[in-house]
């Protein structure tokens, strides 16, 4: 059975706004290592379209080593998109979603395969109030936002986390690895 990993970067005050951090080659090749041992991810609309931007890194690469690793590993990542509005997504290793966020995930966890990873905010927060994640990759960046979109918005339901590790980087943003203990009743 494959595990759903839910893996983002967010600030100290618990905003995941992509423009909030700024990761560095650490970083970057950290989440590159996570795409190298995920089999898929999900993404809702608007992470979608921003890792698009991707699609140009692999066309035009930057010369930094990091960057364009993670470029590749992000073009080359099946990624499945759960979207009401987009028609196409015009990126070869990309498909919308035909079905439901519970349907979808709960078959893709009964495969064989490497772990599914979901790194858009509104799926996280979906996914966490139908008990689907099996564990948090939270990278926190010691900066202050004052303001973006909180993570953990609209959660429904108290969930208990078991600490598995911790990794720290050069930067001073630290992954957290979470498993839930506890189903909400």
């Amino acid at each position: 059975m494959r595990k759903l990993i839910a893996g983002i970067n967010m600030t100290l005050d618990g905003f995941s706004d992509h423009t909030a951090v700024s990761p560095d080659d650490e970083i970057h090749q950290h989440y590159a290592d996570l795409l190298a041992n995920s089999g898929v991810v999900l993404y809702g609309r608007i992470t979608f379209q921003l890792m698009k931007y991707w699609q140009t890194v692999v066309e035009n690469p930057t010369g930094n080593k990091a960057t364009d690793e993670f470029a590749v590993k992000m073009d080359q990542l099946p990624k499945i998109v759960f979207s009401r509005t987009l028609a196409d997504v015009e990126w070869e290793t990309a498909t919308l979603a035909s079905r439901s966020l519970e349907q979808e995930v709960s078959e893709l966890k009964q495969q064989a395969g490497k772990d599914i990873l979901v790194g858009s905010r509104s799926l996280i927060i979906q996914l966490m109030n139908l008990n689907l994640i099996d564990e948090f990759q939270l990278c926190i960046h010691p900066v202050i936002a004052g303001r973006g979109l909180p993570l953990f918005e609209n959660v429904h339901n108290r969930t208990s986390f078991s600490l598995i590790k911790t990794k720290t980087f050069r930067s001073g943003a630290v992954t957290l690895y979470y498993e839930p203990t506890t189903n909400p009743a």
